[in-house]
């Protein structure tokens, strides 16, 4: 089994242990063990890749290269209407829960269920961002750093309270405990002014639209681009202009892939679509206009700090291997 190795540093002493929960799984009982173990900090290559990932809402994870020329290459989309939906559908069941004064555990049992349908979304997001920095020459993850994301939230009450509760720290934190397993770097950039500022000549632009990025130099090549596309394009360009990296060449558009491992289509508005073997001059990025942000709703999840240890969790269930 995968796990092999670790039951055998668990009974050596190696490593240790971090949770033992038994659950019950239809007619049989399974004991899950989470064991934590020191991971090395990899080396930054010095001819590296920089990926960039931005962590939101509507779009859980969006994520980019760059090319030599700062052109974003291959980007990656992992839709959050899911999570958005279980998180909307949690609040109100037991909201509901609490109005009919229902008994305690049902409550609990409710939110242990909606609980473990995000972790599990969680899980394959950073699974997957970790799989699609790997198809790089030296990948380096670049991510922004949230730690002070809370300071400067105000966008009123019922945006507030949906961006507080939402789980960007265990992302980030997944994201990070993967990639190093898998020896990649990651660093951290300052998030300010990523989402608004245009990755090809820096100039402050306009958003139309959640999904849309205007920019408003004349000069430039981008007119139009995909909002977070444009922001996690940015988080890279300045990481590798700090270091004056060499960056990748190649240029593509592609397209998205949701929670449930389906292939989505890009929207665009009167563009070609094109899958991810196809490449794409670097012109204009036109993209659908539309607003997909949730309208109502939130839910509990996490808080935004980011570790600073590199430990990595695993889990894993004992009947997977015996003795």
């Amino acid at each position: 089994p995968a796990q092999e190795s670790l039951w055998a540093d668990l009974l050596d002493g190696d490593v240790s242990v971090g949770e033992f929960r038994l659950q019950e799984h239809r007619t049989n009982w399974v004991l899950h063990v989470t064991v934590e173990y020191e991971v090395a900090e990899p080396d930054e290559p010095d001819d590296a890749t920089p990926v960039g990932f931005d962590i939101g809402e509507s779009k859980l994870l969006t994520g980019c290269a760059l090319t030599d020329n700062g052109t974003p290459t291959q980007p990656y989309i992992y839709d959050g209407g899911r999570a958005r939906h279980l998180r909307k559908e949690m609040h109100t069941t037991l909201k509901r829960l609490q109005e009919c004064d229902a008994a305690p555990w049902r409550g609990d049992e409710r939110f242990d269920h909606y609980q473990n349908a995000l972790t599990d979304i969680i899980e394959k997001a950073s699974r997957e961002a970790v799989e699609y920095a790997r198809q790089f020459d030296s990948p380096v993850i670049v991510l922004e750093d949230l730690s002070n994301l809370r300071e400067g939230l105000d966008y009123g009450k019922w945006m507030n309270r949906r961006l507080h509760n939402w789980a960007f720290a265990r992302i980030t934190g997944r994201i990070e405990d993967k990639a190093r397993d898998a020896g990649i770097p990651v660093r951290f950039v300052n998030p300010a002014y990523t989402s608004q500022t245009c990755h090809a000549c820096g100039h402050i632009g306009s958003r139309r639209s959640q999904a849309a990025f205007r920019c408003t130099n004349e000069e430039c090549w981008v007119s139009e681009y995909q909002a977070d596309i444009n922001a996690v394009a940015r988080t890279v360009f300045w990481r590798a202009a700090r270091f004056r990296w060499n960056l990748a060449t190649a240029a593509n558009i592609a397209g998205r892939v949701n929670p449930w491992g389906e292939s989505l289509p890009w929207k665009s508005a009167g563009r070609r679509q094109n899958s991810m073997s196809s490449g794409c001059q670097p012109e204009t990025a036109s993209v659908s206009g539309d607003d997909d942000s949730p309208q109502d709703g939130s839910a509990c999840d996490s808080t935004t700090g980011h570790r600073e240890q590199s430990r990595q969790s695993r889990q894993t269930t004992l009947a997977a291997f015996q003795f």
